[in-house]
C-alpha cells in the first residue's frame, strides 16, 4: 500500500473516500470499517462494518495517528471509521485562532 501525499483511496465495506494529506512514517495498512482500503479505481470486495470500527467518516474532517504521523482528509461521508494498523484515527483539532484586542 502506497500512501502517498494526494493519493485517494476508498473503504471497501462502506461508501467512505479518503485522501492522504501527509503520509506514516513506516509502511501500515490504512483501513476503513476494519477492512484494508482500497485504490479510488479499484474494485470494493464488500463485507459489513467492523462495530469497533463504525465511528464514521466525515466529509471535510482531517484523521491523524500521533504513533504513524499519517494525517487523512475524508472526501465522501462512510459508516466505516478510519484506522491504521489496526490503531483508530482521531479526528484532527483546529487550530485556535489568535485573540485580537
Amino acid at each position: 500500500m502506497d500512501l502517498k501525499p494526494g493519493s485517494r483511496w476508498k473503504s471497501a465495506v462502506c461508501s467512505a473516500e479518503c485522501v492522504v494529506v501527509r503520509p506514516p512514517k513506516s509502511a501500515g495498512v490504512l483501513g476503513c470499517g476494519g477492512a484494508p482500503v482500497v485504490a479510488l479505481d479499484g474494485t470494493a470486495s464488500g463485507g459489513t462494518v467492523d462495530p469497533a470500527f463504525a465511528g464514521g467518516v466525515l466529509i471535510g474532517k482531517r484523521y491523524v495517528d500521533e504513533t504513524s504521523g499519517i494525517e487523512v482528509l475524508g472526501t465522501k461521508h462512510g459508516q466505516g471509521s478510519l484506522s491504521f494498523d489496526g490503531r483508530a484515527l482521531a479526528l484532527k483539532e483546529a487550530k485556535p485562532l489568535p485573540a485580537s484586542d
